[in-house]
């Protein structure tokens, strides 16, 4: 499929997939709007997550459309689960530190997280939050910090807020630079975009 692809397209695709985190995870606990789940699905393309976890054990799994946010999803695949337990034990088990969105007493401001190791961070419901079952498993919770009077922010906008500052920090360590896959395995990513 490569062969059809103009040298722009082709170019494009190869820097994207060669520039994805695989080492970073978004994880969406019951988020109810699908406005915002898109929103978080086009922030995550736009930093170069190539996978989004949706943990759904109380809300309906959402039903993401390929026109919503300019077809980010088309290029991040998905894994769902329905049991807290399990998503985080799979999630650790792959080596990653579970940071979850909620402002409490332990919560650790966003911008003292070293967000360039293995790293999922989780965003709750927009208006229980995150569920007391992830706050209790993750490894810590984070809070974004604020100046206003209103505590929190639009959940797409705080995933937004906290993966930007993930960007950062591994931009500054030039973690965009080089493909966290190996040339086997990015080949196989470039030819199954090439498809799409």
């Amino acid at each position: 499929m490569r062969k059809f692809k103009t040298d722009e397209r082709l170019s494009k695709i190869v820097s994207v997939a060669s520039s994805r985190q695989f080492s970073l995870k978004v994880v969406m606990e019951n988020i109810h709007d699908p406005h915002n789940v898109s929103a978080v699905f086009r922030t995550c393309d736009a930093v170069g997550i190539p996978k989004v976890t949706l943990l759904y054990t109380f809300e309906a799994f959402p039903r993401i459309g390929k026109t919503s946010s300019s077809s980010a999803n088309k290029w991040i695949e998905t894994e769902k689960f329905k049991d807290t337990k399990k998503c985080f034990d799979e999630i650790h088990s792959q080596g990653f530190k579970i940071y979850a969105s909620m402002l409490n007493k332990n919560a650790v401001n966003l911008y003292d997280l070293d967000l360039t190791q293995k790293v999922a961070l989780v965003f709750g419901n927009e208006h229980r939050g995150v569920s007391p079952d992830s706050e209790k498993l993750a490894d810590e919770t984070f809070y974004i910090p604020m100046r206003g009077m209103i505590q929190s922010l639009n959940v797409s906008v705080a995933a937004a807020v906290s993966l930007y500052e993930a960007q950062r920090q591994r931009a500054l360590k030039g973690m965009y630079e080089k493909s966290e896959l190996q040339q086997e395995e990015l080949e196989k990513l470039i030819d199954k975009w090439c498809e799409k």
